[in-house]
């Protein structure tokens, strides 16, 4: 009975094998399988369309293991090509059925062979082995990297995969027996002091081509020097350019030519010691770094703190922790600004290879300031002390934030206030004790506690009058929604709130970057207790959703949703932590967007719908313990006439008939009918 049919897929690459190859006589592919089995190899190929995989109807024949050999194919003693034999390795599972397909990729051309097999029902056992087909040949080019599947047709399991390395001709001991393996030019390296020697040794007619270049573990090769030679040469090579990536290809100049590949110097510990020093960093923005160099390199990277007056660079670990580093990757560290005396520094094998100041150069030289750092207990208890080569001497300070994350904050003061207010602590101390024994007399005496009571009076309606800080996020999908949310924000002010939005900060956007500025902007915010409020709009919806899919704040991108998509790095901690209710509230349009729209992870907190439920969002934007207001209607009535001529400039621009332009989903009529 025959057996579901079979796929086996190679796609070629590089890397050479040495072998002694068995030969095989005559250019027609052939078959052949274990005792007891029955085979054939279909007279064509077949299209390789291996399909979704499907429910077996009953028992299947399967393949289990892939085998792979190299043999040559001859058309007479001295006239051979590289050929890939394939053995598949099956076992019944479930249809006594099956048809095997052999897939073939080799750029620039693939191709798949399809083979039938038969099993006799005496040898059928469940799960077990039955025996195995062999396939001859697929011809390969040399020194290439076959990648191999195998699997059904129809497909009821997932494709087996196997991966074979191809030699060279260096790696033949056969070459003589292959045609376009004859003219090929051999390469030997020597060393002479501090130079390199490659020395071909070729007839003097033989015409051939010789590159040098970087190879790299990800991406193509880096070229660095090519040219088309003549006869025997010998090619000199300073010591200092030799690096371990650094690789020699050379082939004869003549169609579908061979080309042999050679790395020398990957154990060279001159080679090593070259790549460390043309290795460098690279400050791409205030954030941003990268290291450059020939070769990948196994390093980690951490910032330290560098003093003036020779003192060595004080790794910042801990608190901060070393990190993985991938030559020509960008990285990033969270800094919310600069700083001269800040360096990173590069390790390899636990030993200091590189070091740098990258802000130096656009910061100026180094400060004679002192690194504070503030770090946070288990209860949110915070402390601060000052880096000293001696270590971190306790310190009560505050001065101009550089790093920020949930563990702590670095901060940088000048060394004249520290050493002051070192020398001052025991000052403070009697100052704090003197005036707490002065507050203890006044608080006996009755006009005194009327003045405290006053007092607290005053600085509470001061505070009302100040009101809770808002800051206001949003996409600017185009240039009429901007000044949409202009008008809102400015009929927000005047309301006892202080609204922060991006429109009117362009110039600190632009000189901090929008992931500093959102960052520094929602921590002051949040610190004041005061309310982020996400405005969403279809695309602000679209980022969201485009955000939680790919897990990426996408700092690369370009257009009018940058600032709104570095928001989110900023803003997705809080909400996927559960921080966010008290501190976020959102809103949207009538007619724009239905709050059903919003991403259910972003509806953890209130979104109401504007200007319809204006009064419930403006009560949502007081402090929180703060009493209802009775003027909160009439609140609302005022923002919605400062709020009205936009709306209707928006959805109904000058010469467009159409009742609306909602886009995007949940847009349309009945789009702002509740939350």
């Amino acid at each position: 009975m025959p057996v579901p049919w079979f796929l086996l897929s190679l796609a070629l690459g590089r890397s050479p094998v040495v072998l002694s190859l068995e030969r095989l006589v005559g250019p027609q592919d052939a078959t052949h399988c274990s005792p007891g089995l029955s085979c054939r190899l279909w007279d064509s190929d077949i299209l390789c369309l291996p399909g979704d995989i499907v429910p077996a109807p009953g028992p299947v024949l399967a393949p289990t293991h892939l085998q792979t050999e190299l043999v040559l194919r001859c058309q007479k003693e001295t006239d051979c090509d590289l050929c890939l034999r394939v053995a598949v390795h099956l076992a019944v599972h479930a249809s006594l059925q099956a048809q095997v397909v052999l897939s073939f990729q080799a750029y620039p051309t693939a191709r798949c062979v399809l083979l039938e097999v038969q099993v006799p029902a005496a040898l059928v056992q469940f799960g077990q082995s039955v025996g195995s087909v062999v396939y001859d040949c697929f011809e390969a080019a040399l020194g290439s990297e076959v990648r191999i599947w195998s699997y059904t047709q129809p497909r009821y399991e997932k494709e087996l995969n196997h991966t074979q390395q191809l030699p060279d001709c260096r790696g033949l001991e056969v070459w003589n027996s292959i045609p376009s393996c004859w003219a090929l030019p051999w390469l030997n390296v020597s060393a002479d002091g501090d130079n390199v020697h490659l020395v071909l040794n070729v007839s003097e007619e033989q015409h051939f081509g010789l590159s040098l270049y970087w190879n790299q573990v990800q991406g193509p090769p880096k070229p660095r020097w090519h040219k088309n030679l003549t006869g025997p040469q010998i090619i000199t090579l300073n010591h200092t350019d030799l690096v371990p990536c650094l690789c020699i290809q050379v082939w004869p100049l003549e169609p579908d030519s061979v080309r042999t590949n050679i790395c020398p110097f990957r154990e060279d510990p001159r080679a090593h010691q070259n790549l460390w020093q043309a290795a460098r960093l690279q400050l791409l923005t205030l954030q941003s770094w990268l290291l450059d160099a020939p070769c990948s390199l196994p390093a980690e990277a951490a910032l330290c703190w560098r003093a003036p007056g020779g003192d060595p660079c004080q790794p910042l670990v801990p608190p901060l922790s070393w990190e993985n580093v991938t030559v020509d990757k960008v990285l990033e560290f969270p800094l919310l600004k600069g700083h001269p005396n800040l360096c990173v520094q590069v390790n390899s094998s636990e030993k200091l290879q590189l070091q740098e100041c990258l802000w130096a150069d656009s910061l100026g030289p180094l400060k004679d300031d002192v690194l504070l750092l503030e770090t946070r207990g288990p209860q949110d208890n915070r402390s601060l002390c000052a880096l000293e080569p001696s270590g971190c001497t306790s310190l009560p300070s505050k001065a101009s934030t550089l790093w920020d994350d949930d563990l702590g904050a670095l901060w940088a003061c000048p060394m004249d206030k520290y050493i002051h207010k070192r020398w001052a602590l025991v000052w403070l101390a009697c100052l704090l004790f003197a005036a707490a024994l002065s507050l203890i007399l006044l608080l006996k005496k009755d006009h005194a506690k009327g003045w405290l009571r006053l007092l607290k009076q005053d600085v509470r309606s001061g505070a009302a009058a100040r009101g809770r800080a808002a800051l206001l996020l949003y996409s600017a999908d185009d240039s009429g929604f901007e000044r949409l949310v202009g008008a809102l924000a400015s009929a927000l002010c005047q309301l006892p709130l202080r609204v922060a939005v991006d429109l009117w900060s362009r110039r600190e956007l632009s000189a901090q970057g929008p992931v500093a500025w959102f960052h520094a902007q929602r921590r002051q915010t949040l610190q004041e207790g005061g309310v982020v409020v996400l405005l969403f709009s279809p695309g602000a919806v679209a980022l969201c959703s485009e955000w939680l899919q790919d897990g990426v704040s996408g700092p690369g991108a370009h257009g009018p949703h940058d600032a709104f998509r570095a928001s989110l790095s900023c803003v997705l901690p809080d909400f996927l932590q559960g921080r966010a209710p008290g501190s976020y509230v959102g809103a949207c349009f009538d007619r724009l967007l239905h709050p059903d729209a919003v991403p259910a992870l972003f509806r953890t907190v209130p979104v109401f719908t504007l200007p319809s439920q204006l009064p419930d969002f403006l009560g949502a934007l007081q402090q929180p313990r703060a009493p209802r207001s009775g003027r909160l209607q009439e609140r609302a009535e005022q923002v919605s006439r400062a709020l009205q001529p936009a709306l209707d400039s928006y959805f109904h621009p000058p010469g467009t008939p159409a009742p609306g332009r909602g886009v995007g989903p949940g847009a349309g009529p009945g789009a702002g009918d509740g939350t």
